[in-house]
């Protein structure tokens, strides 16, 4: 095919004797490799033996998780479907691990006890990649023994039939105008029966409709039967003629009818990750080269906006110069793998030396974490893309550097995630709790990234280079592209802007022209980025194991009700711990229960109970009329107090209610515009009133660096293009969880149609003289009838039995405080609530004030569960 499709080149004698002398012996990397055999034998012997037949093991209960049995976990439960899912998805890692009986005994019972004419919903993105991959996989692993190593002689394409099987069984998801496939399918009844219990949704994610194209054509081409592949050729068209044509990339979530984009916002990770894979690994295993010109288009605009050196934020597809998070999920750690594949080593170098510092801070790579690398989401389901794209840069560089990164993973698992039937997945990364799943893709892809990080070619039973990985790192052969000559080529052409005339750009990397005899070339990258993840080795401390320490419950600080993000898993932890049970509601709101016999101490106990309180106080004021609302009143010439901004407050500086005349000041822009790092036209804001933009960090920084520059107030501008007061609740900005005392100037918050206002105005205006003030005091009011809130509490008592009483206080607040005056008419638009339960105690409180859009995501990749939400998770900065 022209394309040399080897990671694997050969290294001059430089790089031999780097590995000497800086690398492991070769009896070091035999010990790990032992060592990571043993823990496969261990992980799959426990599954064999305490859950087989069952979908996967919970290696705390030492049983198999059963579909219908176990409570539901919601969408993550569609990757079950009652057909032995971790046996099938390990079928080609016994053969890597060269457990070649193990291996046959295995396919014998896939033969003998699956069945797929299951009354059972799956996911059609999860039981594409886990069971037709892994089908897939050992049917090319047994077809190779059995030509190669006179094993599996009596084996007659058994599991390509299965996998025949599933794949007409997936089929009626597609049956769609737009060719991309529901997110779910009944394995019995298909979408359209009436018994299916599916074919309702609308929306599904982009990788869910993207990763198709492997399983899909290989099925295609070993059958000769063309309908799979041609289903997932029209879906990769689909997606690709919806991409923003001014910025190439895609969203997360669209519409399976008509195509409109429902999440807008375009990253790397969850929800979008593979659908790039594909388009590359497509070009790979196919040969089409339209698939990669399309990744190299995407690809281009990834490095222009996405990437951000290490780091990997996402943006907004129409406008990509704004950041739509400020963190990062972890299925992003695949990035630097596909980077390798597609040749620029420097930013996967980069980016893999961030993640790694990260996982050394907090032992796993957390679900999520923020751009100064904290925790955002803290559970690790034992996911594999770290060590994937570790498995990738060592074979591109040779670097010894890596094989110390995989025996880092190696010890961590051992240490934190073992247990007596397995490997547990953990719960929260900062205090090992762990969570009763071994998910199957552990199996499926850790200990084969792993065993071939430390093997050598020659304790291979076949040549690893002859395969490309599935994005569930299922085996596929290159020999495919040229198998199956009636497959149609896809005619879809693509004009690219700048067609790169790199030849990286149409090969592998090759490492001579990557590492000219130069040894240091990855470390010289690495030194840059050294301690940008601070206090590593702090994190390792005496501190840090007690923390992991069962024994002796560590007692989280106090959270104060005003400070509370709904949507802010930090938060959610420590409410956890201060023996509250969090539940979401179906009207966006969270119920919270309070058992304080269930806090992680008594202290933490007695904090929940002070949460309580706070909640209480906070109704209590409301319901008197004690909230006041805010504004932003233009009064320099030609407005002269006519136009006024409805605002919303600070939880830290100036308390606008309590000053009289508010603050008045000449308004001016901070440079940089999120004023997250030190304002370099001091000179400028010095004695004025700032206008900064929403995103890239806290309220409470951007405070300190306005008033640090001489600012005597600030308003805070939203990002979101869409949003206004006419539609959303007022909204309050939180502090960074540090004491704030030090802020002394006002501030306050401005949707996004609001500061247009307040910008155009700047922008046509030599001054523009604000007043920032409670609104009942705003000039040229000559009442001073104040514009309360008007509440009611209603107390409903229910005795569930003679020692737990429920108590509940629900609070509805009208909205007429809360809004301009342009839109009082509409006073029951947005009501918020608060419920409360005291004893056994339940707390209904809003989620986040600002909802960006609201959307449905129940449809995104299932193996990724928490990820799931990660759209729905608002900025920590909000209340």
């Amino acid at each position: 095919m022209g394309f040399a499709l080897r990671l694997l080149a050969s290294f001059t004698l430089t790089w031999d004797c780097f590995h000497l002398v800086l690398g492991m012996t070769e009896q070091e990397k035999g010990t790990i490799r032992n060592q990571v055999v043993e823990m496969f034998e261990h992980a799959y012997d426990n599954y064999m033996e305490h859950a087989y037949p069952a979908d996967e093991l919970m290696p705390l209960s030492c049983r198999g998780r059963v579909r219908g049995l176990e409570p539901s976990r919601g969408d993550v439960d569609d990757a079950l479907g009652k057909f032995s899912l971790t046996l099938i998805d390990t079928l080609d890692t016994l053969v890597v691990l060269n457990k070649l009986d193990e291996f046959e005994d295995a396919v014998q019972n896939v033969i003998l006890h699956v069945q797929f004419d299951n009354d059972v919903v799956v996911s059609v993105f999860e039981t594409n990649i886990r069971v037709l991959g892994g089908l897939l996989g050992g049917h090319v692993m047994a077809t190779m023994l059995k030509n190669n190593k006179n094993k599996m002689n009596w084996y007659k394409d058994e599991l390509l039939y299965m996998a025949r099987d599933i794949g007409y069984r997936l089929l009626p998801a597609f049956n769609t105008t737009s060719g991309l496939p529901y997110p779910r399918v009944n394995l019995k009844y298909g979408i359209v029966s009436p018994l299916s219990r599916t074919g309702t949704e609308s929306d599904t994610c982009t990788a869910c409709a993207g990763t198709m194209i492997l399983e899909f054509a290989a099925l295609s081409r070993l059958t000769n039967e063309s309908i799979f592949e041609e289903y997932a050729r029209r879906a990769m068209d689909f997606l690709w003629d919806k991409r923003q044509r001014g910025s190439d990339l895609v969203g997360t979530v669209i519409n399976i009818h008509n195509g409109d984009w429902i999440r807008r916002d375009s990253g790397v990770g969850a929800g979008i990750d593979s659908y790039y894979e594909y388009l590359l690994k497509a070009y790979i295993l196919l040969g089409d080269e339209v698939y990669l010109e399309r990744f190299n288009t995407h690809y281009a605009a990834i490095m222009k906006y996405i990437s951000q050196p290490p780091l990997l934020l996402d943006v907004h597809m129409h406008n990509p110069t704004i950041n739509t998070r400020k963190w990062m999920d972890s299925l992003l750690a695949f990035f630097p793998g596909l980077q390798v594949l597609k040749g620029d080593l420097q930013p996967a170098i980069e980016t893999h030396e961030m993640l790694y510092q990260v996982t050394q801070r907090h032992k796993f790579l957390p679900e999520a974490f923020t751009t100064d690398f904290a925790v955002h989401w803290a559970q690790h389901p034992l996911r594999p893309e770290f060590i994937e794209s570790t498995y990738f840069l060592y074979t591109a560089t040779k670097d010894p550097y890596y094989l110390h990164v995989g025996k880092s993973v190696v010890d961590s698992l051992n240490q934190h995630a073992r247990v007596p039937c397995g490997f547990a997945a953990v719960q929260d990364v900062r205090t090992g709790n762990h969570e009763d799943r071994m998910d199957s893709f552990f199996l499926a892809e850790m200990f084969k990234y792993l065993y071939l990080l430390f093997a050598d070619d020659n304790e291979l039973p076949f040549n690893i280079d002859d395969y490309v990985f599935t994005t569930e790192a299922h085996l596929l052969p290159l020999v495919l592209a040229t198998v199956c000559q009636t497959c149609s080529k896809n005619i879809t052409s693509v004009e690219l802007k700048n067609k790169e005339d790199n030849v990286l750009s149409h090969m592998c990397p090759s490492a001579q022209t990557m590492f000219p005899n130069n040894p240091a070339y990855a470390q010289k990258i690495r030194e840059t980025y050294r301690d940008i993840v601070l206090d590593v080795s702090s994190q390792t401390s005496t501190e840090r194991e007690r923390c992991m320490e069962p024994s002796q419950p560590k007692a989280f600080p106090s959270l104060q009700t005003k400070d509370f993000v709904a949507n802010g898993m930090d938060h959610v932890e420590i409410l956890k711990q201060m023996g509250f049970t969090v539940v979401s509601t179906n009207d966006g709101r969270i119920q919270l229960t309070h058992t304080p016999d269930q806090a992680a101490s008594s202290q933490n106990g007695q904090n929940g109970l002070k949460f309580i309180a706070e909640i209480i106080e906070l109704a209590q004021a409301q319901t008197r009329g004690e909230m006041t609302s805010f504004a932003v009143q233009i009064i320099s010439p030609p407005f002269l107090g006519q136009v006024v901004l409805a605002a919303g407050p600070a939880h830290f500086g100036m308390d606008l209610s309590k000053e009289e005349h508010g603050v008045k000041g000449t308004l001016t822009k901070a440079t940089p515009y999120t004023a997250c790092l030190n304002v370099v036209n001091s000179d400028e804001v010095h004695g004025k009133i700032v206008l900064a933009q929403r995103g890239d960090c806290m309220f409470a920084i951007k405070a300190r660096n306005l008033q640090k520059a001489g600012a005597i107030g600030a308003v805070i501008i939203d990002n979101v293009e869409s949003s206004s007061s006419d539609s959303s609740p007022v909204f309050q900005m939180a502090g960074d969880g540090e004491n704030a005392s030090d802020i002394t100037i006002p501030l306050l918050f401005l949707f996004h149609k609001e500061g247009t206002i307040l910008l155009d105005a700047l922008n046509e205006n030599k001054n523009v003289d604000v007043l920032l003030i409670d609104k009942s005091k705003q000039l040229g009011q000559e009442s001073r009838d104040v514009e309360k809130s008007t509440g009611e509490i209603t107390i409903h008592i229910q005795i569930e039995s003679a020692d737990t009483q429920v108590a509940q206080l629900e609070l509805g607040v009208s909205s007429q405080s809360c809004r301009g005056p342009e839109s009082r008419e509409n006073l029951d638009e947005n009501t918020g609530r608060l419920e409360k339960v005291q004893s056994q105690r339940a707390v209904g409180l809003p989620s986040d004030a600002e909802q960006e859009e609201i959307e449905d995501y129940t449809s995104v990749p299932l193996d990724r569960k928490e990820e799931v939400n990660t759209s729905e998770e608002r900025d920590k900065d909000e209340l």
